[in-house]
């Protein structure tokens, strides 16, 4: 059974950082391009970080370029999102999702962690 449990998540003062992480399990991690996504209330979830498997580059939305970074650890089965100077329009619950490579479809989502960032 594939799981995956999002933590890092709180509440943070506008220009603070919170660091995500999202453990996997059940399946084979390196068989697995895992992405970040969020959805604030009231809109539509949306990509926030993910990594091109065949590059290793990463890509990020525009609204998060240069504040936020994605790492993965294989060993560790887990992927990071090292969130800074954070904005009050970043409150949003964070989700990972996995997709098997090559498909494009992220097959498997976590519950998700709450990140408020106040004014």
């Amino acid at each position: 059974q594939v799981q995956l449990v999002e933590s890092g998540g709180g509440l943070v003062q506008a220009g603070g950082s919170l660091r995500l992480s999202c453990a996997a399990s059940g399946l084979t991690f390196s068989s697995y391009a895992m992405g970040w996504f969020r959805q604030a209330p009231g809109k539509e979830r949306e990509f926030v970080a993910g990594i091109d498997w065949r590059s290793g580059t990463t890509y990020y939305a525009d609204s998060v370029k240069g504040r936020f970074t994605y790492s993965r650890d294989n060993r560790q089965n887990t992927v990071y999102l090292q969130m800074n100077s954070l904005k009050p329009e970043d409150t949003a619950v964070y989700h990972c999702a996995a997709r098997l490579l090559p498909l494009r479809a992220y097959a498997y989502w976590g519950q998700g962690t709450q990140v408020t960032v106040s004014s």
